[in-house]
Order: C-alpha cells, then sequence, then structure tokens
C-alpha cells in the first residue's frame, strides 16, 4: 500500500536500505569521499578555529568518549567528538563539494567515527556498516537538496551543512545505530528544529561551526529518538516543517527499495587542490591560463606592468571580497583568489596565511581587479565559468576561460593525487607510516570486519616534528607546491 508521507518515505529508506543496495560505483566514490575528508580534518586541526572548539568541549564528559582526529590526548563524549572533527574538517574550507550545492562528508563521517569507537557492539561495526550508513546520509541529504529549484544555486540564505547536513547526519545515525523505521521518523523531526544557520557567518570563524553543529546535532537527535523524543510526523512534508529553509519547495516520495537508485551513483563530488571556497577553483584555473601569456613558469610577476584585471563570474556576493584582511574572508574571495595565482602561479595551503595576503604585490594587484557579471553566468557550480582578461600598460590583453577545472565532477581527481593530496594534509599531524596504513585502510574498507582497527589509527599519535603548525612567512611562496 502507498505511503503515508514523504516524511515516512525517508524513514523507510533509512531503515530499510542494506548493504546489498550498495552499487561498486557508490563505494567506490564514497571512499574517495571518506579519505579526502580524514585529510582535511587532520589538517584542520592546525587551525585556531579547532583550538577554540577543542578547548570549549573539554569542559564536557562521559563515562563513553571518542577520539578527536590527531589528538591522542583528548577524548571527548561521542556527541562533542563529532562536534570538533566537524569543525575541523571545515575550518580551510578543504573538504568536498557536491551538486546542489553543499559539502556532504563533514556532517556524517565523524558521526560515524565518534559512534563506531563509543559504542562497541557485539558484531563489531564493520567497514561496510560504516559506508552503508555514510552513503545513507550523504543520500538524504542529496534527496532534499533536490526539492527545492532554489538549492541549485550558490546558496544565498542558510549555508547547505547546517541545513540537510544535520539532517544526514541524524541519517547516518539512526542507520548505525540500527534504529526502527518510527525512531528513524523521529530523529529526522528532532534534527529539522536543530537546522539551519546563515550565510552572513561565511568567511568567518564561524563557518566552520556549521559543519561541527550538523554532525553533533545529528547523534543528538538520534540518541534522543531513541530515548522516546517525538516530533511532527509529517516534517518534511509540510512548508513550516523542512520547506521553511527553501523556497518553493516540493518534496517528493523517495524510490522503493525494490528499485533504489542512489543519487551518488548520478552525481559525484569535487575535490578541491587549495583550500578556499569552490567557485574561486574556476578564477585560478583561469588565472592560471593567462599568467602563461606573462611570465615563465615560476617567474615572479611584475605587477607594475599590470594596467587592468577583468573577472567574468556568476554574481555571488559572499565571494566578493576586494581586499580580505583575513584568511577567511580571502578563502571567498574571486578577487585574491586570482591575484595570487597571477603572482606566485599557485595556490596551496599558506597562500592563506595573512603574511600572504597582506603583502604589499597582492595588495596593489588587487586595486586592479574590476568584476563584471555576464547574464548567462549562473551561480550554480554545475554550469558556472570564470573568465579572465589581463590588460598591461602597453595596452596588450591577454584573456582566457574555464569551464571545468581539474577535481571537479566533470573532471575528477584521479586516485593517484587524491591519495597526494591526503598525504599532504595528513602528514601534518600523523607519521608516515600511519597515513600509508590509513590509504590502505580506507582503499579497502568494505573488507574491514572491525572499524576500531580504523579509529585507533585516527588517535595519532602526533611526532613532534610534524605537528607545528606556525607558518613561515616570506615575501613570496613562489616556492611552495
Amino acid at each position: 500500500f502507498p505511503l503515508k508521507s514523504i516524511t515516512e518515505s525517508f524513514a523507510t529508506a533509512i531503515h530499510g536500505l542494506k548493504v546489498g543496495h550498495l552499487t561498486d560505483r557508490v563505494i567506490q566514490r564514497s571512499k574517495r569521499m571518506i579519505l579526502d575528508t580524514l585529510g582535511a580534518g587532520f589538517l584542520g586541526t592546525t587551525t585556531e578555529v579547532f583550538h577554540i572548539a577543542s578547548q570549549y568541549s573539554k569542559i564536557y564528559s562521559s563515562n563513553i568518549s571518542s577520539t578527536v582526529w590527531g589528538q591522542p590526548d583528548i577524548r571527548l563524549p561521542p556527541t562533542y567528538a563529532a562536534f570538533v572533527n566537524g569543525v575541523a574538517i571545515h575550518s580551510m574550507d578543504f573538504d568536498d563539494t557536491w551538486h546542489p550545492a553543499t559539502h556532504p562528508s563533514g556532517a556524517v563521517l565523524p558521526v560515524l567515527t565518534a559512534l563506531a569507537e563509543a559504542l562497541p557492539r557485539s558484531p563489531k561495526f564493520s567497514g561496510l556498516d560504516l559506508l552503508l550508513a555514510f552513503n545513507v546520509g550523504i543520500e538524504v541529504q542529496g534527496r532534499l537538496l533536490h526539492f527545492a529549484k532554489e538549492a541549485n544555486d550558490i546558496p544565498k540564505r542558510f549555508h547547505p551543512p547546517s541545513v540537510v547536513g544535520t539532517l544526514g547526519s541524524a541519517a547516518a545515525a539512526s542507520k548505525f545505530l540500527g534504529l526502527s523505521s518510527t525512531k528513524c521518523r523521529e530523529a529526522l523531526a528532532i534534527a529539522v528544529s536543530h537546522a539551519g544557520a546563515p550565510m552572513a557567518n561565511a568567511a568567518t570563524q564561524t563557518k566552520p561551526l556549521h559543519i561541527g553543529n550538523a554532525a553533533k546535532h545529528g547523534i543528538e537527535a538520534a540518541f534522543l529518538a531513541m530515548l522516546g523524543l517525538q516530533g511532527n510526523k509529517q516534517v518534511l512534508d509540510l512548508e513550516a516543517g523542512f520547506g521553511a529553509f527553501y523556497a518553493n519547495y516540493s518534496p517528493k516520495v523517495l524510490p522503493s527499495l525494490a528499485s533504489y537508485s542512489w543519487l551518488l551513483d548520478q552525481q559525484d563530488v569535487a575535490f578541491k587542490r587549495f583550500p578556499a571556497h569552490l567557485s574561486t577553483h574556476w578564477v585560478a584555473d583561469a588565472a592560471a591560463s593567462v599568467r602563461k601569456h606573462l611570465v615563465a613558469e615560476r617567474a615572479l610577476l611584475p605587477t607594475d606592468y599590470i594596467k587592468r584585471i577583468v573577472l567574468r563570474i556568476p554574481n555571488v556576493q559572499y565571494v566578493n571580497r576586494p581586499f580580505p584582511v583575513s584568511e577567511h574572508e580571502a578563502r571567498h574571495s574571486f578577487q585574491y583568489v586570482a591575484c595570487a595565482m597571477l603572482l606566485d602561479g599557485g595556490i596551496t595551503v599558506p597562500s592563506f596565511h595573512e603574511c600572504q595576503i597582506n603583502r604589499p604585490q597582492v595588495r596593489e594587484l588587487l586595486s586592479k581587479v574590476e568584476l563584471e557579471y555576464p547574464p548567462d553566468n549562473l551561480p550554480s557550480f554545475n554550469t558556472l565559468y570564470c573568465e579572465i582578461s589581463v590588460t598591461l600598460k602597453d595596452g596588450a590583453t591577454f584573456t582566457d576561460r574555464s569551464d571545468t577545472f581539474y577535481g571537479h565532477w566533470r573532471k575528477p581527481l584521479s586516485q593517484e593525487d587524491l591519495e597526494e593530496k591526503f598525504r599532504a594534509n595528513a602528514s601534518k599531524m600523523l607519521s608516515w607510516d600511519t597515513v600509508e596504513s590509513l590509504i590502505k585502510i580506507v582503499e579497502n574498507l568494505e573488507d574491514l570486519e572491525d572499524c576500531s582497527v580504523l579509529t585507533i589509527l585516527l588517535k595519532g599519535p602526533s611526532p613532534p616534528e610534524v605537528a607545528s603548525n606556525s607558518p613561515a612567512c616570506n615575501n613570496s611562496i613562489t616556492n611552495l607546491s
């Protein structure tokens, strides 16, 4: 007989999806997402916002605890371990991005590693258990985003991970904990009341909290549902429910389990090659092409030769920051990423240290940047482009355009490059042996019989020679790769 509501169809899918529903493509893509997310999280433990979040979270204690990634001396209740690890993942905006726009993995993976460690069971949580719950959490986010046309565009009001990420986290936790369909429905209802954070906090230290809170609130929703807390049984059906977050909300019942089709089978994610808002990756790609016309490959750009720089981009106001003054603003600045690429020939993690942002050559170039918004350049990660024109003082103009950058789902990172990114990020906190062990475990995650093998490695330890996070500031970063 037909399901009574859309909310019920989600609860039925969360409860009813099995390992056998996973396809080979979904398993392979989700393992790449997991590896990349772990790397972003390890690197993120070097940031100030992580330090603040972890110091705050230490005031909480419990008789069960979970690991903070790369921090062998810190253990927290699972909700707060998930919170702190989620903050670390998004602290540099280096985590994956999907379409419709969200960062899908950061709200889900910390939930599962925290629960796998804090709630040992017999039989043990396996790698397949983790993969299934992870994909349920990703799937719920994608399905919800497809219910609103507004979600196809780069967001203007709510930061999507704080909305759909919270429900994805609750779904993943519910699946991992083996909740009944009824309890899964209650967890979703509870999660909706935890969801939502405004885009006004983009480009600030508060934005990473959106991912951390999504992870934390998802676990809380599942635990509260387990204890009998109830919410609206049609929360996903109603404009006054989940529909409050999106205009023109039009939800649909999920496919039946007998013929279930995963969104991740149809649409891969984007992996970033440097830590900044995804839209800036088109800018960097176009700027790198133009730079080849101006100077030799790694030579320093003579800024006094340049008269004018024009960026033709979509109108995304929170990434329009003409003179960024912090690392978080620079990560959300079309202008800064274009100028840094033109000046240095590459964008790296140290590119966003404040000593690099405030170089006189950078500020000089920033003063020459103008933005144009072509009407066909819509603010969607699936269709946007960047065109850059650099005019020299002798009148010569060089123009190039990027429609797709390397790392986008249309031009995905190779497995080799994805692993190299992980090594570069994780080695800031882990020994070489641990890094390589994690790569192998994730590569064969579907064969892992006991997730404790993974969670033990996530602790560290952190050798003193790789634990330092003090940036070295020079006048140029052209020697960094």
